[in-house]
């Protein structure tokens, strides 16, 4: 969102083609009449959605697993919608067609309805959201219902900084321990946004630029590996369908 702002802010959509019933659920046509002669008044996050501020109504864009949308760039066999502007081309590529493209004259239910965001919670509030919710630390970060914005890599990240093993329930965490994983998780996220996010397949921002976060991991992705911290090797556990980074000495339940 944070290079795709400056770029597209101001521009107006001339036209716009789509190629993907998985991406764009809408009618082609329908959509992209709604979508020509309007102009971007601002770009927005709201968790893992971007949303184009326009004319009339919003543009919310899901990058889903493999999406990325990039300015100028010459269109693939992976690309899913062009949108042709007043000045630049700006398109969507998704190799896997996770990601999602709709219009919409407010945020639908599904997004609006999402919890707080990582980013901006309070530590109080981060603590009253926990002691309500037993549930696997782990699989409740993921859930956006519960907190929005938080990933895979980044609920890792988190967990292993903040010492708290990712099986822990997160009703039982101490006042303390959860306190270190609401400071943990803003400090992870504000890391990698400032190195451009975790390039670990093909994930680039609008410039097309790589992430260099994924240099930066402590556990996600280093199975076998020693940790940083004690040297004990780097465990892999599926939780609630996800692949689980943590060390086992330094997150104990």
């Amino acid at each position: 969102m944070r290079s795709l702002a400056p770029r597209l802010t101001g521009r107006r959509i001339l036209h716009a083609r789509f190629s993907s019933r998985h991406v764009v659920r809408d009618n082609f046509k329908r959509l992209a009449a709604k979508l020509a002669g309007q102009t971007v008044r601002g770009v927005t996050r709201h968790g893992k959605f971007i949303v184009a501020q326009l004319d009339k109504g919003n543009l919310i864009v899901h990058l889903g697993m493999t999406g990325a949308l990039l300015f100028d760039a010459p269109a693939g066999p992976h690309t899913r919608a062009v949108f042709d502007l007043d000045n630049g081309v700006l398109l969507y590529d998704d190799p896997r067609q996770f990601g999602r493209i709709e219009w919409a004259p407010e945020l639908p239910a599904r997004v609006a309805r999402l919890g707080p965001d990582a980013l901006h919670i309070s530590e109080a509030d981060f603590l009253t959201l926990l002691r309500r919710r037993h549930a696997r630390i782990k699989p409740l970060l993921l859930n956006q219902s519960f907190l929005r914005g938080m990933g895979n890599i980044y609920s890792d990240e988190a967990l292993f900084q903040a010492g708290v093993h990712p099986r822990a329930m997160a009703s039982r965490l101490s006042k303390q321990r959860a306190a270190r994983l609401h400071r943990a998780m803003i400090d992870i996220l504000g890391a990698a946004i400032a190195n451009k996010g975790s390039s670990i397949s093909d994930y680039v921002d609008a410039e097309g630029r790589r992430g260099t976060f994924q240099h930066m991991h402590q556990v996600y992705g280093r199975e076998g590996q020693p940790c940083t911290r004690c040297g004990a090797p780097i465990r892999r556990v599926v939780l609630g369908g996800r692949g689980t980074h943590y060390c086992p000495k330094c997150q104990r339940l």
